[in-house]
């Protein structure tokens, strides 16, 4: 179940072609939602992405806590998920990106998110970058 916050959020965003404001104002977000690892159930969280290519990256940064949000182990225990970008709604894959990738990948989100470059500082955590691909139909 999301949090108040969250589902704020998403109805925001699903009421508004993907668009909302606040804190969020102008940045891509995506409704990604990914089955509980432990419930099996749906699970709903917007999230940041970099567009890169074919893919989405999404950083697992729980803004700079010391432990992985939850929908990044969702993703760990099945890469499927659904991804609700604009008014699009898709499949997709998740891969988990390491070294000099991630790295680089991290850089770029940082560039258009300073706000991350906190995340980083704040957490001893090697924070993970996922690259979400869409899949077929």
């Amino acid at each position: 179940m999301p949090s108040d916050f969250n589902q704020q959020i998403i109805d925001e965003f699903r009421a508004n072609e993907g668009r909302v404001g606040g804190m969020f104002e102008g940045a891509p977000l995506v409704l990604l939602t990914t089955t509980g690892a432990k419930s099996g159930k749906p699970v709903t969280t917007p999230v940041m992405y970099l567009a890169d290519g074919d893919r989405y990256i999404v950083i697992a940064s729980n803004a700079g806590a010391d432990n992985h949000p939850a929908w990044y182990h969702n993703l760990r225990a099945n890469p499927g998920a659904t991804a609700e970008i604009g008014t699009e709604t898709f499949e997709v894959k998740a891969e988990f990106v390491e070294g000099e990738e991630r790295d680089q990948l991290y850089a770029r989100m940082v560039a258009q998110a300073p706000g991350f470059a906190e995340y980083e500082a704040k957490t001893t955590r090697r924070i993970p970058v996922v690259a979400l691909y869409r899949t077929a139909a």
